[in-house]
């Protein structure tokens, strides 16, 4: 049975027969946890599914729950049923599946632990007659990483440079000086090209595709530039507050949890130079220039180009909600952000000047998330007056979530016997032209990291310099706690110091709150937000 496989829109096609892909054993440190029951299985589940498992498999779910194999099934059957972008799995194609998933009780911080998985392999290897690739994902708490480390490099069992890597789940650090100290320490034990430091928004598809339609397309490369492009921006909100995370919310922060790793990377993408070809490394030093090329905040100007935030309470889709403060396991007196809008600037050639903004939060009015390119006007309007006032941006908006697709807004002439124009869109819809459904991005991810494609992966030197970024923020914010948290109301687009920002160069935040429907009757989607 041959596959054509095709990880991603900007990916080489590659030819895979299921027989050879490489007998492969998967190792979950947290295999009971939320993001296994939540991501993890229902990925592995659809790639099964889809014919992207080695024919020779084997899931090693790892945690220190006392629970019976059958117990540990059905609760992640559940899982997928409900987590799964197909929906209810299917009872058969479950039961197939399930054979795949061995539970490990064990305790990670533990010495007998490993020894009871390095059996394990050695068993596994001697039935299939041959040594399967390991792969040992961390989904653990971060403080756990370089026990996990340092145990399975006493053990002995990841030391194969060739078949042996690593999934290392974001945060990867809490600062830049841990950030080096983790590096340091898993570059220790094991190659740079054994660690994958996953980051999920890298597997979405609108993110892949970032990269094909830019340099697949000789209609948008020319004018990606400062020459054509006034400003960027890229906005990342959801509607939800800290639900379970309230443990890691707290120390993590806004700025943390959303800008340092995702929203770094979409910078990246948007402003890379072209690469030589598609390997891992070409991509990552391209993406690599971008990061040294932003310009870092000096302590004088963070108030000038960051602003913070936190929610109050206030009312979302209809329903009453609580202030940040108020929910559960939270601090009464917390001053950890849950907004932030920052305005960056890339200094080379390609964007010299040209502001991107960002801002990303919780509470917020919708669950989102968009680029927005805004093209720089017509350099003469020879429309008469009383028109000429009416002409909006051409923008060019790149929706990553809930919905995926491209849309270019530009103007038109309005049917009728005088010169009068309207806004009108062309777009480009996943669901409109493709009649399968996109993978997951953990699908995506997870594939790659069993081909050994480290493209969509953090390399360590990416890793730190997003880090060194984003310090002098977090510094200044450490030491000069806000007098208004909170400050902006639930359900709101944040506080209203993230308008003064955008406005002092003369723009307003875009919002879009339209389907990415062909719709010829749709009024303007560019709204200035209220």
């Amino acid at each position: 049975m041959t596959n054509e496989y095709y990880s991603g829109p900007f990916k080489k096609p590659k030819m895979k027969s299921i027989s050879e892909l490489q007998p492969t054993i998967l190792t979950i440190f947290g295999g009971d946890g939320d993001l296994t029951r939540r991501k993890l299985i229902p990925a592995l589940y659809n790639l099964y599914i889809d014919g992207f498992l080695p024919g020779k498999f084997k899931i090693l779910s790892v945690d220190q729950r006392d629970v019976s194999q059958d117990d540990y099934n059905k609760r992640h059957y559940e899982g997928v049923n409900q987590f799964s972008r197909r929906g209810k799995a299917d009872k058969e194609k479950w039961k197939e599946f399930e054979q795949y998933i061995t539970y490990v009780q064990a305790d990670i911080t533990n010495n007998k632990s490993y020894n009871q998985l390095k059996s394990i392999f050695s068993d596994i290897d001697k039935e299939w007659k041959v040594e399967a690739s390991r792969i040992f994902y961390m989904a653990v708490s971060p403080n756990f990483i370089e026990v996990l480390a340092n145990h399975l490099n006493k053990a002995g069992i990841a030391g194969n440079s060739e078949k042996h890597r690593i999934v290392v789940e974001k945060p990867f650090g809490h600062d830049l000086e841990s950030a080096k100290n983790l590096n340091k320490v898993l570059q220790g034990i094991f190659s740079e090209s054994q660690i994958y430091r996953i980051d999920h928004y890298l597997g979405k598809e609108t993110v892949q595709n970032l990269m094909a339609f830019r340099f697949a397309n000789a209609l948008f490369e020319p004018l990606w530039n400062r020459n054509f492009i006034q400003q960027i921006q890229i906005t990342v909100s959801e509607n939800v507050g800290v639900e379970n995370r309230a443990a890691y919310y707290e120390q993590a922060g806004a700025v943390r949890d959303m800008i340092q790793n995702h929203i770094l990377q979409l910078i990246c993408l948007i402003g890379m130079e072209p690469p030589v070809d598609l390997q891992a490394n070409s991509v990552r030093d391209k993406k690599l220039e971008v990061l040294h090329a932003i310009r870092h905040f000096s302590e004088d100007n963070v108030y000038v180009n960051a602003v913070r935030g936190q929610y109050d309470k206030g009312w979302i889709e209809g329903n009453k909600v609580k202030a940040y403060r108020e929910e559960d396991n939270i601090n009464k007196e917390s001053l950890t952000e849950t907004f932030a809008a920052l305005r960056f600037f890339i200094d080379n050639w390609r964007w010299q000047g040209v502001p991107i903004f960002v801002r990303t939060g919780k509470r917020l009015q919708e669950t989102t998330s968009y680029i927005t390119i805004q093209f720089k006007e017509v350099p003469h309007k020879i429309f008469p007056s009383g028109v000429r006032e009416l002409v909006h941006p051409n923008l060019m908006v790149i929706s990553i979530q809930p919905q995926m697709g491209i849309r270019i807004h530009f103007q038109a002439k309005k049917t009728g016997l005088d010169m009068q124009l309207k806004p009108v869109d062309m777009i480009f819809n996943y669901s409109d032209s493709y009649s399968n459904d996109p993978p997951d991005a953990y699908e995506t991810l997870l594939n790659d990291v069993m081909l050994g494609d480290a493209t969509l992966f953090m390399r360590s030197d990416q890793i730190e310099e997003s880090w060194s970024i984003i310090m002098p923020i977090l510094d200044v914010w450490a030491s000069n706690p806000p007098q208004k948290f909170p400050n902006y109301p639930s359900g709101s687009w944040g506080p209203p110091e993230a308008e003064a920002l955008i406005a002092h160069d003369g723009f307003y935040w875009h919002t879009f709150t339209e389907p990415l429907d062909i719709n010829p009757n749709a009024p303007s989607l560019a709204k200035k937000q209220s």
